[in-house]
């Protein structure tokens, strides 16, 4: 894959291999590690931590700033960052009462104060509009270091803490003949000010190189690693200020790019949490796309026979450059970032809940028993792929 070539990885089968004795929690198959109560050190509760970063999506927003001398385009990458800790832990139930900290490692003679408020201040303004689907966040503080002899450009990243009651958690607990609701990371919510092109936080190593010019290359060499083969370094025929028609509109490409990863929390917060007891199992499509669900349905065979439509942006990653389906299957989440594993008599209410908030949502396959050889089945514009 060109992904590992460019030294990223979808599958993080070295992390992986670096943390398999580690204690895997309370409940090993749920989508984040569930602590106990430390904090209270009450057995009818649980404690949660979380970390993640906006990844090379920074770099991408830097080519964009440095370009076009917009400063707000780091207001996205404070979403992209904190939304990667919010609904991975909604997945697994928590999506109210968070503490956030932020973690910002920059390169002081490229990044400004000016990019650093930014950022910072998104941060509040997504906890203001959260607030109104009755949806409480903290931001709790942080750390901005100057660093840059290890950091190229800006590194943003955040630290997310939740107690809950352990009766309300969702551990992925698979069966057969659960339904699968995708969940579209594209179009525009109603909580949304623009257009999502749903490309979110993961594969932007693929999706910066593989789109942007060779201009780029030499314009801002800040932004990219020099030990990446120069044959893969920023391959692609597009500028940043190039547009290029999505859903029948013209659109910059970077624009696109730096569309913020889009939150489902108000989703949590409303039908899931009104349906929480026939909701078996959520999946949050990040590190690892539409495969991404394989390391938590084990000794099943998932189907995803009718996915979400591909989204606008994945198709031209793909017409692009060629990149084989099974590879962008694997690096991106291809339009469906979301995927509840639930009992078939609630697929409906889920979906039209999901609909209210102007998010595309559809039964998007179910889980059958364990086939020899297979655990995951995709249907797509490449064929039927087996992984």
């Amino acid at each position: 894959m060109k992904y590992d070539k460019r030294g990223v990885s979808a599958s993080k089968s070295e992390v992986h291999k670096a943390i398999k004795n580690l204690d895997k929690g309370l409940y090993p198959n749920a989508f984040c590690k569930i602590l106990p109560d430390i904090a209270g050190g009450d057995e009818a509760y649980c404690n949660l931590m979380h970390a993640d970063t906006a990844g090379t999506k920074a770099g991408l927003a830097y080519l964009y700033w440095k370009e076009t001398g917009d400063v707000s385009v780091w207001r996205g990458i404070a979403q992209d960052a904190m939304v990667m800790n919010l609904d991975d832990m909604a997945c697994v139930g928590s999506w109210d009462n968070i503490l956030l900290s932020s973690t910002i490692g920059r390169n002081k003679n490229l990044i400004t104060g000016e990019v650093i408020e930014q950022i910072i201040s998104a941060g509040q303004e997504i906890c203001e509009k959260m607030a109104e689907y009755g949806i409480n966040i903290t931001l709790a503080g942080g750390e901005t270091a100057d660093v840059g002899d290890i950091v190229r450009t800006i590194d943003v990243g955040y630290t997310a803490f939740s107690r809950m009651k352990r009766d309300e958690l969702i551990v992925n607990d698979m069966e057969e003949g659960l339904d699968i609701v995708g969940l579209a990371s594209y179009g525009q919510a109603v909580y949304e000010k623009e257009y999502n092109s749903g490309i979110g936080s993961n594969g932007l190593t693929s999706a910066r190189h593989d789109l942007l010019s060779k201009y780029y290359d030499q314009a801002y060499p800040e932004s990219r690693d020099p030990l990446v083969p120069e044959e893969l370094r920023f391959i692609g025929p597009f500028r940043l200020k190039d547009k290029v028609d999505i859903e029948g509109v013209e659109r910059k490409i970077g624009k696109m790019m730096l569309s913020p990863t889009r939150t489902f929390l108000p989703f949590f917060a409303g039908p899931v949490a009104r349906l929480r007891p026939m909701v078996k199992g959520i999946i949050h499509c990040t590190g690892g796309g539409l495969t991404k669900s394989s390391k938590f349905t084990q000794g099943f065979h998932v189907i995803k026979d009718n996915p979400i439509p591909v989204a606008p942006i994945f198709e031209l990653i793909q017409k692009t450059t060629a990149t084989d389906w099974r590879e962008m299957y694997q690096v991106f989440n291809m339009g469906q970032r979301l995927e509840l594993y639930c009992k078939p008599e609630v697929s409906d209410e889920l979906i039209e809940g999901a609909k209210e908030l102007g998010i595309h949502a559809q039964r998007v396959g179910r889980v059958e028993a364990q086939r020899k050889g297979v655990s995951l089945t995709i249907e797509g514009p490449g064929g039927t792929l087996h992984y």
